[in-house]
């Protein structure tokens, strides 16, 4: 297929015509993309800043809040932005670059939360044994879990790394097809995306000639890569959940506390993914409030889950934060 076309940008319908409506979205989540910067720079400084950085979690987690800003960074500024404006203009490159980003962060954070799923499957379920931004968490979560005598021997610091460029791996290897494939559509008018940002299943919609064919491969890609990991990850930590009951009470309690919060994350952005992408290729109005769960709530949430749950991220970020503010007023 030859890519030509007789647009130089689209016009992105946003998510209401309402302007009370878009104000009050604007409102909402500029409030959303402050909270999510803020806290997951504040996890990030913590974690680097403290001994935590040495544990495979957290160090997992630190990749993690790295990917869910810019993850994020690729959609809500700009949806802020149009919030305020009658029309809404992207420009064609900027939508192709769009379309990559959002997949290439969204891919490297689907296999990072595998990872720790992993470690905490290490630490609980094989307790004799425990000393791949969602693939890569349940690895480590697996390792943590279930394997708790041989953890720093499985999670070593070597392992991360390579974990962790397996996930940038894993994301260049799923969004670079999406690209390739979008890039060659010919688009000769409308240039109207009923969506508030470009995606490939819109594109598709306005594209001038048969798109079956990719939208099948976009369904076999994106798709079947949300379904797999999740039920990888809902498998691993059934198996967690599952060696609890040779635990103590305290140590149930605790792994519950660490895998639920990680199960939240796991339902709030593979659920409304699978609904987008595996699918036959068409779209609905019902996209782009789905579309808020994956680009938006789910990665706001994920600073709130993995502090105000976890004890040591709160000492951590207590110790850190203190000695800042002591550090200051004895230089003064």
């Amino acid at each position: 297929m030859t890519s030509q076309r007789n647009i130089s940008e689209f016009i992105l319908l946003g998510l209401s015509y309402d302007q009370s409506i878009q104000i009050f979205c604007f409102v909402i989540f500029l409030l959303c993309y402050v909270a999510l910067l803020a806290g997951n720079l504040l996890i990030l400084i913590s974690i680097r800043c403290s001994p935590l950085f040495h544990q495979p979690m957290y160090y997992f987690l630190i990749h993690l809040s790295l990917i869910d800003i810019c993850y994020t960074s690729t959609v809500t500024p700009k949806l802020i932005g149009d919030l305020l404006v009658e029309r809404k203009i992207i420009s064609y490159d900027n939508c192709m670059l769009q379309v990559f980003t959002m997949h290439f962060f969204g891919g490297i954070e689907i296999f990072i939360l595998t990872a720790m799923a992993f470690d905490r499957y290490a630490a609980i379920c094989k307790p004799l044994h425990y000393v791949f931004v969602l693939t890569v968490m349940a690895f480590d979560r697996y390792v943590a879990i279930c394997r708790p005598l041989h953890y720093m021997l499985i999670m070593n610091r070597a392992r991360c790394h390579l974990l962790v460029l397996a996930a940038w791996a894993g994301g260049a290897l799923h969004s670079f097809p999406q690209l390739s494939m979008t890039i060659q559509l010919p688009f000769c008018g409308p240039n109207e995306i009923d969506h508030y940002f470009c995606d490939i299943f819109p594109l598709l919609k306005v594209a001038c000639t048969d798109t079956y064919i990719i939208g099948v491969l976009v369904v076999a890609n994106s798709g079947m890569v949300a379904l797999v990991t999740f039920v990888v990850l809902f498998v691993s930590y059934v198996i967690i959940l599952f060696s609890l009951r040779h635990h103590s009470a305290e140590g149930r309690h605790k792994a519950l506390s660490t895998c639920g919060s990680h199960i939240t994350v796991v339902i709030l952005f593979f659920g409304p993914s699978i609904f987008a992408y595996l699918r036959p290729p068409t779209t609905f109005p019902e996209d782009k409030v789905f579309a808020l769960f994956y680009t938006i709530i789910a990665p706001m949430f994920n600073p709130l889950i993995y502090t105000l749950r976890n004890a040591e991220m709160k000492n951590a970020m207590t110790k850190v934060w203190c000695q800042t503010l002591f550090s200051r007023k004895a230089h003064n």
